[in-house]
């Protein structure tokens, strides 16, 4: 049985969108009213909540001694990873720190003109900011890298990262090892929509912070969704999408791979080629049925292309563009022999990838690029986290003599026109002077 179906892309066009943002505006009423509970519970009972329901959903017993990890259970992670993890936990950081450094550098300007007003535009970082980190089975040491680097980077002084523990209590040596490196000032073993709730609203242990960042399941997307009435978010991450926009110059052997691997991530996983080619199409469909049952993880990986895998064959790539930016994918492969210009033609996607040697593989650890993206259509309205999430721009102005006076009347008339009568006084008595 083969793993996906081929399809044209216009008998499936409209259909593939419905589950996709804008078309599909709320996430499902019961799963907010359950997630909505847990958060009440939190509001309403701080760290015995947070006991109980990581009792619950994790199957671990902790107090309220042990929510905050301790620097010796630090130091002890550092014993439990190898030298060659820690270097390529440093050399990820020092990528993405290179790259948002180079974002953070453009950010401040001037302008002055010639009647002396100046104006200064300026950031300030946030005060603090929460860094959701998954975890209980398995280690994501770079989403640790992902949001608390460009956070550092802005200058945040407050950096607090929340993760489930494993069945043994403890988080994962190579989590706590990347956060150690990145610099993280508070680590807490909570997690789902209960670490949300502490995040944005605090409990005994846990100060709030002043915004939530960071990828999760579906009860984190939810619980993000909900408090984001009262705190800023980074944006709605949900399931790791991949698509693959490609021509007949693709390599159908690395597409499959590169599906495959998207794939690991979990059962609601999407992996989607896009492709003008009949041929690439067969031939990545043989290259998907030769490795699923070959490759690591394999259950998973079969599990989410039966269910979410999808090849496409677009009748011209006009047609293919157009899908991909009504799509909006979170990661967008683009392997073709006009791939740069191709890539000028897309609107909508978390993340640009041109060409055979840039797979999102490489994407996640390794280029700098930030891997926590907008899914499941926000990426019409939303962008890779970065610096800019953990800043704030402030404008800072000042007038000569000279400026004010020629700026005024124009001001006076406005203010006038609106209806402020005291603000064209304030004005017209320093002109008179």
């Amino acid at each position: 049985m083969m793993p996906v179906k081929i399809t044209r892309l216009r008998d499936a066009y409209n259909l593939v969108l419905e589950g996709r943002w804008p078309r599909r505006r709320t996430l499902d009423q019961s799963l907010i009213k359950y997630v909505e509970g847990i958060i009440e519970d939190v509001k309403r009972r701080g760290d015995t909540a947070l006991i109980d329901l990581t009792a619950r959903f994790d199957g671990v017993k902790i107090t309220a001694e042990s929510i905050s990890v301790s620097r010796e259970e630090i130091e002890e992670a550092y014993s439990r990873v190898s030298e060659e993890q820690i270097s390529a936990i440093k050399a990820a950081k020092n990528m993405v720190e290179g790259f948002e450094r180079e974002i953070l550098s453009r950010i401040e300007f001037k302008y002055d003109d010639e009647c002396g007003l100046r104006i200064r535009r300026e950031y300030r970082p946030i005060r603090s900011v929460g860094c959701y980190v998954p975890g209980g089975g398995a280690a994501y040491p770079s989403t640790v890298i992902m949001t608390v680097v460009p956070a550092k980077v802005a200058g945040v002084p407050r950096v607090v990262v929340c993760s489930p523990p494993r069945r043994d209590g403890s988080i994962h040596p190579l989590t706590l090892v990347a956060a150690d490196i990145c610099g993280v000032d508070e680590i807490y073993r909570v997690g789902g929509a209960q670490a949300i709730a502490a995040l944005a609203y605090g409990t005994e242990t846990i100060k709030p912070v002043d915004k939530i960042v960071g990828p999760g399941n579906k009860y984190v997307l939810a619980a993000k969704s909900i408090v984001s009435r009262d705190i800023p978010i980074d944006h709605p991450a949900g399931p790791s999408e991949i698509m693959i926009l490609a021509d007949e110059s693709a390599n159908p052997y690395h597409v499959a791979l590169d599906m495959v691997s998207q794939a690991e991530h979990g059962p609601d996983s999407v992996a989607i080629l896009v492709t003008v080619s009949a041929r690439i199409a067969e031939e990545s469909l043989k290259n998907l049925a030769y490795l699923i049952d070959r490759v690591p993880n394999r259950d998973v990986v079969k599990e989410s292309l039966e269910k979410n895998g999808l090849i496409l064959v677009a009748d011209s790539m006009g047609e293919a563009i157009n899908f991909v930016n009504d799509f909006a994918p979170e990661h967008l492969e683009i392997i073709a022999e006009e791939a740069r210009e191709i890539s000028k033609r897309i609107r909508s996607a978390g993340l640009i990838l041109i060409g055979d040697a840039t797979p999102v593989s490489l994407s996640d650890y390794s280029l700098g690029t930030n891997h926590v993206l907008p899914t499941g259509g926000y990426g019409l309205v939303y962008q890779a986290l970065s610096v800019l999430d953990f800043i704030k721009c402030v404008n800072i102005a000042e007038c000569s003599e000279k400026a004010m006076r020629k700026l005024s009347a124009s001001a006076m008339v406005l203010a006038e026109g609106e209806g402020l009568l005291n603000h064209a006084l304030a004005l017209r008595e320093r002109v008179k002077g």
